[in-house]
């Protein structure tokens, strides 16, 4: 028997393709939430598809003990993404949090850790420590690490909580399971200068936002000379198979062999797939502009940017949605999350808005 952690509803995903998968009965679901951004690419894209088979005929783990074809390629792919040399490739967004702590700590003795309000940085209880929300902290507590959570875009707040005590600040640009609310452009900044002046880091946390998700290839390069300490990503890496990373900037140097490690992360099958989805990504990149604009065109009072989509509305309208065959999610208990592949037309986002003119949505 499971652990009973997930409410799902009662569907049974039997298989996908493009921007829709299939229950075990049929019927045919247009899919907006894409795992929770992990399949942005779509179902059974012919590209990721043949990549996975031909890997699977060759070689699908190797550990970490032994060098394979694809993982320094990945490596130094995701450098020149992040413009962060040093690349640690895990298995989950969680892993690469913890990635990211472990190097900050062993970069200075200070740990005071500044964190935001509504911000979500995995399940782990490191990455459960910069997460503020009470339901998800209470039952773990008390949890370790000494943290400072301050508002999102108050740049006040930030300043008081700021000393030379800080050893780093752990932000998402675009808070994702907090209801996508984007970071001011003032806001990164303030953060970027206030790290360099206090010899503090900057983590971004891209689990969600990243990879193509805003339309560019991370969240924070939608503005200009803004350049994080750490970044961290995960969901799409790979198309659906485990894969994290942690990319860290030269002056973070820190650790050594034997001080952090996983028998699992940056295999040869998760590797060589995610070589293929950072293709497909920069192919995409035009197109999740434009057709995220249309799609917040049809959605007012949304929030996010490119295909990253949120909106304060009664979360039955979820409920309602899978009934008519959209499959969409509840962020912070209220917020409608959208989170549509990157092979989106805007034929598919006119069909998922006329579902959700049926079940009450907001939709223009």
């Amino acid at each position: 028997m499971l652990l009973p952690v997930y409410a799902r509803p009662p569907i049974v995903i039997d298989r996908g393709e493009g921007c829709y998968v299939w229950d075990t009965r049929g019927r045919r679901y247009l899919d907006f939430i894409t795992g929770i951004g992990v399949n942005a690419l779509g179902h059974a894209h012919p590209r990721i598809t043949r990549c996975i088979n031909e890997q699977a005929a060759r070689c699908l783990h190797t550990s970490n003990l032994y060098h394979h074809a694809y993982q320094e390629p990945l490596a130094r792919r995701l450098a020149e993404w992040s413009g962060l040399p040093q690349v640690f490739l895990s298995n989950s967004g969680s892993e690469a949090m913890e990635a990211a702590l472990k190097i900050a700590r062993a970069y200075s003795p200070k740990r005071k850790l500044i964190a935001l309000e509504r911000g979500f940085h995995g399940r782990t209880l490191g990455a459960l420590s910069l997460t503020a929300s009470v339901k998800y902290r209470q039952p773990f507590a008390p949890l370790p690490g000494d943290v400072t959570f301050v508002p999102a875009n108050d740049v006040p707040a930030l300043r008081t909580a700021f000393d030379d005590a800080t050893l780093a600040v752990v932000l998402e640009p675009v808070q994702g399971e907090g209801g996508i609310h984007v970071l001011e452009e003032s806001y990164l900044r303030e953060v970027q200068q206030l790290c360099r002046y206090h010899n503090a880091l900057w983590i971004a946390d891209e689990t969600q936002c990243g990879l193509g998700r805003t339309g560019t290839r991370f969240a924070f390069q939608r503005f200009a000379n803004l350049q994080p300490d750490i970044v961290t990503t995960a969901k799409p890496l790979a198309a659906g198979l485990p894969l994290g990373a942690t990319m860290a900037a030269e002056r973070v140097n820190v650790l050594t062999a034997g001080q952090h490690g996983s028998t699992f992360g940056g295999g040869p099958l998760a590797c060589r797939v995610a070589l293929q989805v950072l293709e497909l990504i920069d192919e995409r990149l035009p197109e999740i502009r434009r057709v995220g604009e249309y799609f917040h065109g049809r959605v007012p009072g949304s929030r996010g940017a490119g295909l990253m989509l949120g909106v304060d509305a009664d979360p039955e309208i979820t409920e309602a949605a899978l009934h008519r065959g959209l499959l969409i999610n509840t962020a912070h208990e209220t917020v409608l999350r959208m989170l549509p592949p990157y092979i989106v037309e805007t034929g598919h986002v006119d069909e998922a808005m006329e579902i959700l003119r049926e079940c009450g949505g907001p939709v223009n």
